[in-house]
């Protein structure tokens, strides 16, 4: 299996080279490719050192099984049409497809059957509908989804390195604001990505679009809030939900919340530093005043769960669905 990796370099980029060697996934040939300032930089995989490549239409015009893409929309857009057109199937982190009507948004717990015989760009779905959707998919399934209400916690690394950096500038005394239009430090910011002529942000909007997208049901009612906070990796959220049918008790709820794949509901409060470098998304604070809607507390490493695991698993599942492992 021959893969390349665009944007290798980056957060989410160096995140997808440690998963792929923590799943134990050993392609025959892997290519990193970045932007000209990062060509020549060395990276290690399995102890081997790779050169990142500077990313060209002509190297995307040779034979790969497989693309990761992590670079944005706008360089997604250039170059992963000239890789899928080649032969490749492209796994794609940026929004640049995520509501193109033809190509698939995958959590593959959720929706890998899309992946089956399919060949082109794949896209991988935003962080915080991640792992929203995997708390929130058996539910789907048993009671019917009828509202989301949604407020987000999300950490700096969202908006990748410069977002970390910005923020542990500020711990050491500047006040400099490159990438959030507020200071980050001691602080949180009710915005993220521009408004829209609705009110809402482009953040807020893929919460909305992507989750009816990825369970299909575009009657759901999604209300959410996104919100940037002082903290380096995990995203929180703090959910309500609202059913078409009535369960049983909270006991019942909890049973379903946890039979879905890599969730886990605990006892315990679970809080960003507790959740960062696991795959794992933990729902905690489950509550409710009646039958027929929920709230709680949901917390995953958003570089993971929420992009570069969400990636690899996407990359294991379309490799087992298609003969190639």
């Amino acid at each position: 299996m021959k893969l390349g990796i665009v944007g290798a370099t980056g957060e989410v980029g160096r995140k997808m080279l440690k998963v792929l060697e923590e799943y134990k996934i050993e392609p025959d040939e892997l290519h990193l490719f970045a932007s000209e300032r990062s060509e020549g930089k060395e990276m290690l995989f399995n102890g081997q050192k790779l050169k990142v490549k500077k990313l060209t239409k002509e190297a995307l015009k040779e034979k790969y099984d497989y693309f990761l893409f992590s670079a944005g929309a706008s360089v997604s857009r250039e170059f992963a049409p000239i890789a899928a057109k080649n032969g490749a199937t492209v796994i794609d982190n940026s929004s640049a497809f995520r509501m193109v009507s033809n190509i698939p948004l995958v959590v593959p717990e959720i929706n890998s059957h899309l992946l089956r015989n399919y060949r082109g760009i794949i896209a991988n779905p935003n962080c915080s509908t991640i792992q929203m959707v995997l708390s929130l998919y058996k539910l789907h399934e048993r009671y019917g989804i009828k509202e989301i209400i949604v407020s987000t916690y999300q950490s700096a690394s969202g908006a990748g390195y410069k977002g970390i950096s910005e923020l542990i500038e500020q711990t050491r005394g500047s006040r400099e604001k490159r990438i959030f239009p507020k200071q980050i430090l001691y602080n949180v910011i009710p915005l993220i990505g521009n408004i829209e002529e609705n009110g809402f942000t482009q953040e807020e909007m893929k919460m909305v679009n992507e989750t009816r997208k990825i369970l299909g049901d575009p009657t759901i009612t999604v209300f959410p809030t996104t919100v940037r906070v002082p903290v380096i990796y995990g995203h929180s959220e703090s959910i309500f939900v609202r059913f078409k049918r009535e369960y049983e008790n909270l006991t019942q709820v909890r049973e379903v919340v946890a039979s879905g794949e890599n969730v886990k509901v605990v006892d315990e409060i679970v809080t960003p530093l507790d959740v960062e470098d696991s795959d794992i998304t933990f729902v905690c604070r489950l509550r409710a005043f009646d039958k027929s809607s929920i709230l709680f507390w949901n917390v995953a490493d958003n570089i993971r769960v929420g992009a570069a695991t969400n990636a690899i698993r996407i990359l294991i599942k379309h490799m087992k669905l298609n003969g190639v492992i």
